[in-house]
């Protein structure tokens, strides 16, 4: 059993935790992406010219550690497939990958990794509703999302990918969040992969926060998770004040997600 401190606290997190994360992140972009090996990585290309880019990670079950050299190779194989220089890990998992990847210049992104505990999903206390594949409302779902995260109130439809497919498919929940007028403010998702699922993409947009909508979204998500027998559910916040605010609502710092790009 390890020792993992979120800030002043001290949370006790055994082994089987981070497992059963890695063997989810290696699991979610399959559906839509193809893979190739290149020395301790596995990298994950995009399946469709629309789709998400996506990046390399380490091998699942990989045990050795990751030297400077393997990043640069697989960096390379990124250059020749036309994609990001892109690599995302949990650091308690594959500790040597952080300075490797500092070594060959690429800046990393150190983001907290949160578990939902053992508590109860509550009740919206605002306007969400779950979206279906065929919903009229569902491209300005993901509009409002992106307006949310780059700080516009301006929602406009977003050109639909495999988003459809994937919430047909039981594999993306998406849930819309709306105002006193019934306009989209705000949205959020997650995917479930067996029984664990990640909470992605919870945005709402300047004028609709602090008023309880981002909490209403996570709730309606983990509702949802809870009803098709998920059991681990687990999300990236951005920053620590960030999880902060996750963990009054009953998530528990695990690790840390790390993101490096050039």
């Amino acid at each position: 059993m390890r020792v993992l401190r979120s800030g002043c606290n001290a949370r006790r997190v055994t082994d089987p935790v981070l497992a059963t994360l890695e063997t989810y992140f290696d699991a979610a972009p399959r559906p839509v992406a193809t893979t190739e090996e290149v020395g301790p990585f596995t990298l994950f290309l995009r399946a469709e010219a629309a789709g998400w880019p996506y990046y390399a990670r380490p091998r699942l079950g990989l045990g050795a550690e990751i030297t400077s050299d393997d990043v640069r190779r697989a960096r390379e194989l990124q250059r020749q497939r036309g994609v990001p220089e892109t690599f995302e890990w949990v650091h308690e998992t594959t500790p040597s990958l952080l300075q490797a990847a500092r070594d060959t210049g690429l800046t990393v992104e150190e983001c907290p990794l949160l578990v939902l505990g053992d508590v109860s999903a509550r009740a919206p206390g605002r306007r969400v509703e779950l979206v279906a594949a065929d919903d009229d409302v569902l491209a300005l779902v993901v509009g409002a999302i992106s307006a949310g995260f780059s700080g516009s109130d301006t929602v406009e439809p977003a050109k639909l990918t495999a988003q459809p497919r994937l919430i047909e498919a039981g594999l993306l929940c998406m849930a819309a969040a709306f105002d006193d007028d019934g306009a989209v403010v705000g949205g959020g998702s997650h995917s479930p992969r067996g029984a664990t699922t990640e909470l992605t993409g919870i945005a709402v947009v300047p004028r609709a926060r602090r008023r309880g909508v981002g909490e209403a979204i996570t709730h309606i998500l983990v509702a949802d998770a809870r009803d098709r027998g998920v059991e681990t559910v687990f999300l990236s916040a951005q920053d620590d004040a960030v999880a902060r605010i996750y963990e009054r609502v009953g998530f528990v710092r695990v690790g840390t997600a790390c993101m490096a790009a050039p």
